[in-house]
């Protein structure tokens, strides 16, 4: 292994390994936390839904479409004072978790809802002829309903956080695109690239099957 790859030093590379998770768990974590309100507040004051605001609606849509419109890249740039008052560093792991749920959030919520438009009318008509408050409207029948289009959501979500965790390195966010980019790119060292690229791939086809399994499992038969 070390004729055939002698640059590589692996206990960097498991430290890099380490670290995008870390940053994929947490971008996830405040991604989830954040986006999923946002999807359903979207969903709720969007066109022909329960609480119809079409001016809301329009600077909600308006504004997360302009986030997802900038380049992860630039939005990295863009959101290093933020990241430090935030975190007080702009570097590693802690610095480019800010920028990782700024740029997800977005994408996540759009996702979201469109899973909650694809639930059935039907349902939420009868749990409002029920007398069902708005609480239980949105805990026991939008969200149970809409879970397995959610959990996809979450899936590629995920898949994509992995490439943005990727493409922090660029600014010392440190992890798998960081040695990438410092030990692959800049010092040309290819076999440190194709290790990181294999690990990258790697994770990422864990998430997708882990998530495939999931939406199967909470969908119904």
């Amino acid at each position: 292994m070390e004729t055939l790859l002698p640059n590589v030093d692996w206990l960097e590379i498991w430290q890099a390994s380490i670290d995008t998770l870390n940053m994929l768990g947490g971008s996830m974590l405040f991604t989830v936390l954040f986006g999923l309100p946002l999807g359903v507040l979207l969903f709720l004051t969007g066109p022909r839904q329960m609480f119809e605001q079409k001016g809301l609606y329009a600077v909600i849509s308006l504004v997360v479409n302009v986030l997802r419109s900038v380049p992860f890249v630039i939005l990295l740039i863009l959101l290093i004072p933020v990241t430090v008052l935030i975190t007080g560093t702009s570097l590693g792991v802690a610095g480019a978790i800010p920028p990782l749920v700024v740029g997800a959030t977005p994408f996540f919520a759009r996702l979201v809802e469109t899973a909650l438009r694809e639930v059935d009318r039907g349902i939420i008509e009868a749990t409002q002829a029920m007398g069902a408050s708005t609480r239980q409207i949105i805990f026991n029948a939008l969200l149970p309903e809409a879970l397995p289009g959610i959990l996809a959501a979450i899936t590629v979500t995920a898949i994509t956080l992995v490439s943005y965790t990727a493409m922090s390195g660029l600014i010392g966010g440190g992890g798998l695109g960081d040695l990438a980019v410092r030990y692959g790119y800049q010092r040309y060292q290819p076999d440190v690239m194709f290790v990181t690229v294999a690990l990258l791939v790697v994770l990422v086809q864990i998430l997708q099957t882990i998530g495939d399994r999931l939406v199967v499992h909470f969908s119904r038969k």
